[in-house]
């Protein structure tokens, strides 16, 4: 019941931010310079009719009413599933919306995959092992890892595996004419998404190793980790069952905004690579003023984020029952 009562509150508050946060980013857009009729119709409109065509198209997506009006047509198609009409792409946004999302979706799950398979058990052994000669020596790589920025690891990672071995592709979803189907279709978009995946990767293993190991650190110092081992527990049972779930919360933290962030930080990996995803629309969508799609995109952004929050909330009661979702 009381649970209950709590996530009630909690979607309460997240309608009400999230209705905040929709303001401000359509006032902000709104604001910006550019108009996105006249770069709609380009230069090639006769001049007699050039002003006739430019008020009919205003009309049509609705930027002769005021603000205000604007926006509560914004978003009560928004929340409708009518995410607008694309200046760049002349298709409304949810037509054009569905193969970008899967493959963003999907480059961000096989990299959440990957950390986490790799991170977890490396932070673990680490902090069994700590001030070992391995333990020191995954300390300085993640820290190079975590410290040297996504597009300096992206180049690096298309010199060595694509120009000096050329392994994978470059860029791209696919290879160029590609048509097969089934396990052919898998292994070429698995041989584009490589790198990809390889170099968002590289940053979440090095953070959430270090957050793993620091945080199992303090939990294998804790009286009952003592208490454990002098009732003869065996130790992966002592390692793996009482200290892991004790390290977990601050862990769970962690990797809650480190996936909120990941969604993020494809944006810039999906323009490297020339991933057709939702951060590569975004940046055409701001190149072009195509304010449509970069709303659209920033919603799915802002929405991310309060269901993340409540995640984590949620997780801290289920690695951890003494916390109280009420509090």
């Amino acid at each position: 019941m009381r649970k209950g009562r709590w996530l009630v509150k909690r979607f309460i508050y997240i309608i009400f931010v999230f209705f905040i946060i929709s303001i401000l980013m359509f006032a902000i857009y709104k604001a910006l310079p550019g108009d996105p009729v006249k770069m709609m119709m380009g230069t090639n409109v006769k001049p007699e009719v050039y002003q006739q065509q430019y008020d009919a198209i205003r009309e049509s997506l609705g930027l002769d009413q005021s603000k205000p009006v604007q926006y509560v047509k914004w978003i009560t198609n928004m929340l409708r599933g009518e995410f607008g009409y694309s200046t760049e792409y002349r298709r409304p946004v949810r037509d054009i919306i569905g193969v970008p999302m899967k493959n963003t979706v999907l480059l961000n799950m096989c990299s959440m995959i990957i950390v986490f398979v790799i991170a977890v058990p490396l932070g673990i052994v680490t902090a069994v092992k700590k001030n070992s000669i391995f333990d020191k020596m995954i300390q300085v790589i993640t820290i190079v890892g975590y410290s040297v920025p996504s597009f300096v690891i992206a180049l690096l990672a298309i010199y060595v595996f694509a120009i000096k071995f050329p392994i994978f592709p470059i860029s791209g979803v696919k290879t160029a004419g590609f048509d097969g189907t089934g396990a052919a279709a898998f292994f070429d978009t698995a041989k584009h998404m490589a790198l990809p995946v390889l170099v968002m990767s590289v940053g979440g293993i090095g953070s959430i190793t270090r957050y793993v190991r620091a945080s199992m650190i303090d939990a294998l110092r804790m009286d009952y980790i003592k208490t454990a081992r002098a009732k003869g527990l065996r130790e992966k049972v002592v390692i793996y069952v009482h200290a892991f779930r004790n390290a977990l919360i601050p862990i769970v933290t962690v990797t809650t905004w480190w996936l909120i962030g990941l969604f993020g930080g494809s944006i810039v990996i999906e323009s490297i690579f020339l991933w057709d995803g939702l951060g590569k629309m975004m940046i055409a969508g701001l190149n072009q003023r195509d304010f449509a799609i970069v709303l659209a995109m920033q919603m799915f952004y802002v929405i991310l984020s309060l269901l993340g929050n409540v995640m984590m909330d949620v997780a801290y009661t289920l690695v951890d029952p003494r916390v109280r979702l009420e509090n």
